[in-house]
């Protein structure tokens, strides 16, 4: 929680963020991940000053977790102070407690928002996914609640001028658009109108696009002429000497033995589990975790 601090922007997180989309499609596979998505809707979780606090906090709770299909999972909501913007207690179950900062008493438009990230950990704890770390689980848990349609919210409560600031999460706010924005991608939805907050509409765009520069790189056909002639050099080079110089690029090439033909290996841009390809020319590929057709030159 931000509390007036100044925002972190940029990609500082983008590789963990990345490998949590990996992850997700390894954990839950394409079909579960594809079941949710449809995301949480604007009026399912509104919450207005006139709402009673508990009920209201109540009343999101179980939507979160009707979205996230935890029927075994009732979630009782509290408030007090503290540091961080909630807490919840990740116990064998039935029930889960979930505290969250009194300042939520005030500024009830963001509890659902809180909400759906600590409903997450519930979900993932009940999956047995975590990352190692604290920092990289909460990243984790950002792009879980992101990618299956909740984390909408917690960008949306991001607002930022010249006297005041409020990001909630520990991703930056082009994360969030970047993730949200693969979501869309992948989904087909159109997320531009559930913004309240001019920032957050923003932070999507910029998202938006560094997602859609990962559909164009190569060996994909959509890479730009740079892009393009770069992939060229280091191919040829890797031709003649076995593997390629390092070129920024993401793709890498390798042989499987002295004679064998060489081989190029790139991130999927949908779901980042790398694909192997003969470097042959033109290839249309299925990658096999997310099933996405990808058109390809290598």
């Amino acid at each position: 929680m931000a509390g007036g601090r100044p925002v972190e922007h940029g990609y500082p997180h983008l590789e963990t963020v990345r490998s949590a989309v990996t992850a997700l499609y390894k954990r839950l596979s394409y079909d579960t991940v594809h079941s949710f998505d449809t995301s949480v809707a604007p009026a399912d979780v509104a919450f207005c000053d006139q709402d009673d606090l508990y009920l209201g906090a109540q009343r999101v709770a179980r939507e979160m977790v009707r979205h996230l299909r935890l029927p075994d999972a009732r979630v009782i909501v509290s408030f007090r102070e503290m540091e961080h913007a909630a807490y919840v207690e990740l116990t064998a179950g039935p029930e889960y407690f979930i505290e969250l900062n009194d300042r939520f008493r005030r500024h009830r438009r963001d509890i659902g928002a809180a909400l759906a990230h600590e409903v997450m950990h519930v979900y993932l704890h009940r999956l047995g996914l975590t990352f190692p770390g604290t920092r990289a689980n909460e990243i984790l848990t950002d792009t879980a609640t992101t990618y299956l349609g909740a984390g909408w919210l917690l960008l949306d409560a991001y607002r930022e001028d010249g006297a005041s600031s409020q990001k909630l999460g520990y991703l930056t706010p082009e994360e969030f658009g970047y993730v949200l924005a693969k979501r869309a991608l992948a989904f087909g939805e159109a997320p531009e109108t559930w913004f309240t907050s001019a920032q957050a509409y923003t932070a999507y765009t910029r998202g938006l696009a560094q997602a859609r520069r990962d559909g164009q790189q190569p060996p994909l056909t959509g890479a730009g002429w740079a892009g393009r002639r770069r992939y060229a050099k280091d191919r040829r080079y890797a031709l003649d000497h076995g593997s390629a110089p390092r070129s920024g690029g993401s793709y890498s090439f390798s042989r499987p033995d002295a004679s064998g033909p060489l081989r190029v290996s790139f991130p999927c841009p949908t779901c980042h589990q790398r694909i192997r390809l003969p470097a042959r020319g033109r290839v249309r590929a299925r990658c096999a975790l997310c099933r996405s057709i990808l058109d390809c030159d290598t």
